[in-house]
C-alpha cells in the first residue's frame, strides 16, 4: 500500500471551477474520507486521483511517483462504484478473478488469490453463484473482492454503499472498517453522510463549492470546525449559533450578546463586526436564573434524551436534554452554555477564531 499527496489540485470545465487548489495528504495504510454535499467537488477530486480525469492545474504523487498525467490503467489502484459494475452473465468467481486473468496471471495463482479474497470477505459459498441472483449486500462484496485480488497500492471508493438500503448499510459499514484493519489497504472514500464519514475514517476532507475546508480526524473536526459550514454540515443536529455585532480580542474571557454577558474560552485572535457563537446542542442545558434567554419551539422525544428547539433573538438553538426534564412548547426558558466547549466564527468568513479550545488542552 502507499501514501497520496494532492498539491494544489484544480479542476476546470469550462468556465466552472469544480475543484479548487485542492491539497491534502493520504498516509499510507489509512481510512480517508472525502465528505460533502452533492456537487461539492468529492467526486471529481477522486477521479482525478484515479486517473480518470485529468487535472486542469496540480499534482498527485502516489507513493512519490508523481501519477498526474498517467492514464488510470498505470497507477495501481482499485475503484469500487456504487452500482457495483458486475458482470450478470459470470459467476462470483469469474467476477472476481477477472482483472487477474486480463493480466495473464497464471491459473494456479488466481484460484489461490480468489480464494483467500472470497474467504476475507465471508463469500466462500458462494463462488460457484451467479451474480445476478444476489443481495446488494453480496454484490458489493463481490465488488469489493474484485478490487482487492489486484492487491493494488490504494482503493478508491465512490459512494460504494449508496444503492444499498439502510440496514445493510449499517451492517456494510461496519464491515468496510474490518476489512480495512484487516488488510491494510490505502483507503479514500467518497461520501455525502457524515455518519458514515464519522464511523469509517481516520481522517476526514469536507469539502464545499470545490473548496476543502478541512481536513481532520472526526472528532477533530466535530469539536473543533474551521469553518461555520463545516460546523453545520457535522453533527446531528448540526452545531447552533448565536449570531451578533461585536469586538472580539485576544485574552478575553467573556463575549456580551443582547446585554448578557457569556463565557467563552480565551481567544486568542480579534475580531470586529458580524460575529457568531458555535455551540453543540449537549452543551446547552436549562437554568432558570440565565441571562440568556430562550421560548421552546418544539421538543423531539428520542428515548432517554430529547431535542429540543428553542428560538433566540440572536437565533434558532438545539438543546439535547434528558427525557425527563419538562419543557413545554411555549414556554419561556433560561439557557447555560457549557463555556469551554464554545466557538466564535467570524460570520462574514464563516472562518473559525482560534481560542483555547484549539490548544488541545480540553477534553471532551
Amino acid at each position: 500500500m502507499a501514501g497520496i499527496r494532492v498539491d494544489n489540485l484544480r479542476k476546470q470545465f469550462g468556465n466552472f471551477a469544480a475543484v479548487k487548489q485542492s491539497s491534502f495528504t493520504i498516509e499510507h495504510g489509512s481510512f480517508f474520507v472525502m465528505l460533502g454535499p452533492s456537487g461539492c467537488g468529492k467526486t471529481t477530486t477522486l477521479r482525478m486521483i484515479a486517473g480518470l480525469e485529468l487535472p486542469t492545474h496540480g499534482r498527485i504523487l502516489l507513493d512519490d511517483e508523481d501519477v498526474t498525467f498517467l492514464r488510470a490503467s498505470h497507477r495501481d489502484i482499485a475503484f469500487v462504484f456504487q452500482m457495483f459494475a458486475l458482470y450478470p452473465h459470470l459467476s462470483v468467481f469469474r467476477n472476481i478473478a477477472y482483472p487477474l486473468r486480463s493480466q495473464g496471471v497464471p491459473r494456479v495463482e488466481v484460484l489461490e488469490r480468489v480464494q483467500q479474497t472470497a474467504r476475507l470477505l465471508r463469500i466462500e459459498h458462494l463462488l460457484k453463484r451467479g451474480v445476478s441472483g444476489l443481495s446488494g449486500g453480496d454484490r458489493q462484496r463481490v465488488a469489493l473482492g474484485r478490487a482487492i485480488v489486484r492487491r493494488p497500492k490504494a482503493f478508491l471508493m465512490d459512494e460504494p454503499l449508496g444503492a444499498l438500503d439502510a440496514e445493510f448499510r449499517r451492517l456494510m459499514c461496519g464491515e468496510l472498517r474490518q476489512l480495512h484493519d484487516r488488510i491494510g489497504a490505502t483507503t479514500v472514500y467518497v461520501t455525502h453522510d457524515q455518519l458514515e464519514a464519522m464511523a469509517l475514517a481516520d481522517r476526514i476532507a469536507v469539502m464545499n463549492q470545490g473548496v476543502v475546508e478541512q481536513v481532520a480526524t472526526p472528532q477533530e473536526i466535530y469539536d473543533r470546525p474551521a469553518s461555520m459550514f463545516v460546523a453545520d454540515f457535522i453533527g446531528s443536529p448540526p452545531m447552533s449559533f448565536l449570531r451578533f455585532e461585536g469586538v472580539v480580542r485576544p485574552g478575553e474571557r467573556t463575549v456580551r450578546i443582547n446585554g448578557a454577558a457569556l463565557d467563552v474560552p480565551q481567544q486568542h485572535e480579534e475580531a470586529v463586526g458580524q460575529l457568531a457563537l458555535g455551540l453543540r446542542p449537549e452543551h446547552v442545558r436549562l437554568a432558570d436564573d440565565s441571562p440568556l434567554r430562550g421560548r421552546v419551539f418544539g421538543a423531539e422525544y428520542l428515548g432517554t434524551t430529547q431535542i429540543v428547539t428553542l428560538n433566540t433573538p440572536h437565533g434558532q438553538i438545539k438543546a439535547r436534554l434528558p427525557s425527563s426534564v419538562p419543557v413545554g412548547i411555549g414556554d419561556n426558558v433560561g439557557l447555560a452554555l457549557r463555556a469551554e466547549r464554545l466557538l466564535m466564527f467570524d460570520a462574514a468568513s464563516g472562518r473559525a477564531l482560534r481560542s483555547a479550545l484549539h490548544d488541545g488542552e480540553i477534553g471532551g
